[in-house]
């Protein structure tokens, strides 16, 4: 049995809530114990950023990590949010104020109206409290931090609204549920689509990436072999969700709903 190598990331703090571990110079992972999404600071030369930020009750040891990176967060410019699952975004409403926080149009509209189906409220038992969503990004808009350069791509799959951030130069991949290590999905959610999936996927395996930084699990330096394993799983649940509905004799459980759509649209000549 072969011995697994070590992390070449070093623990900068380690306690019962959260760990906080450098991912390259200026850019680290804040690792939480429970089902929150592990939180990023990215820090510039021109302004500081963090992607996602974990549930509402992380948000104490959150704040200790970034005084023990002496960057409070008065200090960050922009909150990120990858996505509108409640793990990722629960503890934004912190910022209100304090930092613009931006995340996906298609996102942004489901947190703004308090979508507690697509944000998950029940499977995270967060307080409905309002999260306010300052800039709505798109496909090709770019994060200029100075010495980092983020290009935002819509990748969608896991939900409809996910987004990558890619710095080409460094090569670090911040891609949320889309990927983690060991090529594990983030599974398939709500408005989420297993076909959207396999090509953001695709687009990932593309990218010139060394360093993945994922929504939850540790800091990968294979992301070229993650994204191959994933896009093979992907292939095989796409496979065995068409088994699936096949076996569920489909037509006849659709057709009571589409002639339901059709009498709905039946004109009322009386």
């Amino acid at each position: 049995m072969s011995e697994r190598k070590p992390s070449p990331f070093p623990v900068l703090l380690n306690n019962d809530v959260c760990s906080l571990i450098q991912a390259a110079d200026d850019v680290y992972q804040v690792r939480f114990k429970n089902r929150a999404a592990n939180a990023y600071v990215v820090r510039g030369s021109s302004r500081t950023i963090m992607i996602d930020v974990g549930l509402t009750s992380n948000y104490p040891c959150l704040v200790e990590c970034l005084h023990h990176l002496d960057c409070p967060p008065e200090k960050i410019d922009m909150v990120v949010l990858s996505h509108e699952h409640l793990d990722h975004i629960g503890a934004a409403h912190y910022f209100k104020g304090r930092t613009y926080i931006a995340a996906h149009r298609l996102a942004a509209n489901k947190i703004m109206l308090r979508d507690d189906f697509s944000m998950l409220r029940k499977m995270f038992n967060e307080p409905n409290v309002p999260i306010d969503v300052d800039l709505w990004l798109e496909e090709g808009n770019l994060i200029d931090l100075g010495n980092f350069r983020l290009d935002v791509m819509h990748t969608p799959g896991h939900t409809s609204a996910c987004i990558t951030l890619f710095d080409q130069d460094k090569g670090l991949l911040f891609a949320a549920d889309t990927l983690m290590p060991g090529g594990v999905m983030g599974g398939v959610f709500g408005s989420g689509s297993i076909a959207d999936y396999i090509q953001s996927l695709e687009r990932l395996k593309g990218l010139n990436s060394r360093i993945l930084l994922s929504g939850h699990g540790r800091l990968s330096d294979t992301p070229q072999e993650d994204v191959r394993i994933a896009i093979a799983r992907s292939h095989g649940l796409l496979s065995d969700t068409a088994q699936l509905f096949d076996a569920l004799d489909a037509r006849s459980n659709f057709e009571p709903i589409m002639q339901s759509v059709r009498d709905l649209n039946k004109l009322d000549d009386s």
